[in-house]
C-alpha cells in the first residue's frame, strides 16, 4: 500500500518538483497539493494523507499556527520544508518543538545534477515520517515544569574525566532537548551528533542554550571539552573526540559521509571509543537507519557504558533498535528516564577528579 502524501507550499514550482519526486517512488504518491494551509485543511479531510509536507512560511495562515492547530486537532506526521536562511532555521526549530517529525531544505531547482541526492533525502524522510509516532507538543520554556534539571545525586559531578556521547536522527532534536534540559550544571562534558543540515545546527544549539542549565554550542573544533558544556556537531562536518594530554578536545572535518551522513554518529562514537574508552557513556536516541550501532559497539568493547532509547518513546525506533540488536546497549529506557539513568550510573561509577 502506497504512502499517501499531501504537499503544501505556496510556490507552484516547489509543488511541482515535490510531486515529481514523490510520484517517482513505487511506494508513495501525492494525493493532493495545496498553495496554503486553508486549502490543505480541506484536502486533509478529503484525502486522509499519511504524511504532510509543509512549507514553514506560508500565506493566509502562518505555517506554525497551522501546525499547532493541526497537531492539537488531528495529529499526523509532518515534514517541514524550510529555506536555508537564519529565519527559516529558527522557524523550523519551533516547528519540531510543536510536533513536526522532520524537515528538509528547499531543493535548488536550478541544479539538476543534485536532484537525485535530494530525491533520496526527501523520500527517506517521508518513509520515516509515515512510521513515526506523533503527538502534539507545547513550546518549551526555560525552567518549565517537568524539565527542571536533575540533581547531581549525592556528590557534585565535577569530573572532567567522564563524558556523555549522544547520537540521534529523526525526532532527535526534541529528544536531545528533553535530555539536556534535565542535565545539571555540573554534569560531564557532552558531545552530540544529530543528523541535521548545515545552517540549522547553530540555531539548534542557540535554542538549547537558552533553555538548558548547561551551556550548549555548535562545535567549532579544537575546543577543550568542559563539564557543564555540550558541543553539537556542525551540519557540514563530522565531530570527533580527541585527547591532548590531560584534556579532551573536539575536532571537526569534512571527510566523506559515513552511512550517507555527515555528521555521522558512527564517526563520533568511534572517536569516543578510541579517546575515552571506559570513561565514556554512550546514548543513542530516536532516529531512522543504523548510523551509530557499529560505533556504539566499539564503545562497549572499549569499556564504555551505553544506553538506548526504548521503542515506546522513540519517534522512529531505527537507530536504537540496531544498536540493541548488535548488543551495543547495556540498558534501554524511556526518554524521560534516560537522564536519570545516565546520572545515576555516573554517580555510582567513578565520578572522580581527572588524573593527570
Amino acid at each position: 500500500m502506497k504512502i499517501k502524501v499531501l504537499v503544501c507550499d505556496d510556490s507552484a514550482l516547489i509543488r511541482s518538483v515535490m510531486t515529481e519526486i514523490i510520484n517517482s517512488q513505487a511506494d508513495m504518491e501525492v494525493v493532493g497539493v495545496a498553495p496554503d494551509p486553508l486549502v490543505a485543511r480541506e484536502l486533509i479531510k478529503q484525502t486522509n494523507p499519511d504524511v504532510l509536507t509543509l512549507d514553514v512560511e506560508m500565506p493566509k495562515m502562518d505555517g506554525l499556527d497551522f501546525l499547532e492547530k493541526l497537531m492539537r486537532l488531528r495529529p499526523m506526521p509532518v515534514v517541514m520544508v524550510s529555506s536555508l536562511t537564519e529565519r527559516g532555521s529558527e522557524i523550523t526549530m519551533r516547528a519540531l518543538e510543536l510536533g513536526a517529525v522532520d524537515f528538509v531544505t528547499k531543493p535548488k531547482i536550478s541544479i539538476q545534477a543534485g536532484m537525485r541526492e535530494y530525491t533520496d533525502l526527501i523520500t527517506d524522510k517521508i518513509r520515516a515520517a509515515s512510521k513515526a509516532r506523533v503527538q502534539a507538543r507545547r513550546l518549551p520554556q526555560p525552567g518549565a515544569e517537568g524539565h527542571a534539571p536533575l540533581s547531581a545525586l549525592r556528590n557534585p559531578l565535577l569530573s572532567s574525566e567522564k563524558l556523555i556521547i549522544i547520537g540521534a536522527s529523526t525526532g532527535g532534536t526534541e529528544a536531545i532537548r528533553e535530555f539536556l534540559m534535565q542535565m545539571p550544571s555540573d554534569c560531564p562534558g557532552i558531545l552530540i551528533t544529530q543528523h541535521m543540515p548545515e545552517g540549522f545546527t547553530r540555531s539548534f544549539a542557540k535554542r538549547l542554550d537558552s533553555l538548558c542549565k548547561i551551556s550548549v554550542m555548535e562545535a567549532q573544533g579544537n575546543e577543550r571539552v568542559l563539564p557543564g558544556h555540550a558541543y553539537i556537531a556542525p551540519g557540514h562536518s563530522h565531530l570527533y573526540l580527541t585527547r591532548s594530554g590531560a584534556n579532551y578536545m573536539t575536532r571537526i572535518d569534512q571527510a566523506e559521509p559515513v552511512n550517507r551522513h555527515r555528521p555521522s554518529v558512527d564517526v563520533l562514537f568511534r572517536s569516543a571509543a578510541q579517546a575515552a574508552g571506559k570513561n565514556a557513556v554512550g546514548v543513542i536516541l530516536t532516529g531512522m537507519g543504523k548510523d551509530g550501532a557499529a560505533g556504539m559497539l566499539e564503545m562497549k568493547n572499549a569499556g564504555a557504558y551505553n544506553f538506548a532509547q526504548d521503542e515506546a518513546s522513540c519517534v522512529v525506533f531505527g537507530m536504537p533498535r540496531e544498536a540493541i540488536a548488535v548488543g551495543a546497549a547495556h540498558e534501554v529506557g524511556a526518554l524521560q528516564a534516560l537522564p536519570g539513568m545516565v546520572l545515576g550510573y555516573l554517580a555510582q561509577h567513578g565520578m572522580r577528579a581527572l588524573r593527570v
